[in-house]
């Protein structure tokens, strides 16, 4: 496995769900406000997720289960330092940002993170992938 081409796979899921989120703010959030539409967002995030990794699954060449759990792991720590990095840089609080994470108040976002922790493994078996030599 190249972790190079893990790392790419990822950008590409940040950039699409960079532009999802701004999609949802600006049309979804003033029909159903805020919180429904960050919980739908987790849903819609999971199937872009779902998808980005269906395409690039052979070539990430994840073919072991522990290469795809490792890919799982290292796109959710690069996904929690964007968020956190960006969140802040857009000025929102440490307790604004860990509220999405937080399931007594809506937030669903530790459950889409989950599932990119699961997305190469539910992929590669969806796909049939089996080991690679290189």
């Amino acid at each position: 496995m190249k972790w190079q081409r893990a790392v790419l796979v990822w950008v590409i899921i940040a950039v699409a769900e960079s532009a999802h989120g701004t999609i949802r703010r600006f049309f979804l959030v003033p029909l159903i406000g805020e919180r429904p539409a960050s919980q739908l967002g987790v849903l819609v995030g999971s199937a872009i997720i779902f998808a980005i990794t269906w395409f690039s699954i052979h070539w990430l060449r994840a073919g072991s289960k522990r290469h795809q759990l490792q890919v799982g792991i290292l796109w959710v720590l690069l996904t929690v330092i964007f968020e956190f990095g960006f969140g802040h840089l857009l000025g929102y609080s440490a307790e604004r940002i860990l509220s999405d994470y937080n399931v007594a108040e809506g937030g669903l976002m530790g459950f889409g993170l989950l599932f990119m922790l699961m997305a190469p493994a539910l992929v590669a078996r969806a796909r049939g992938v089996r080991g690679y030599l290189f």
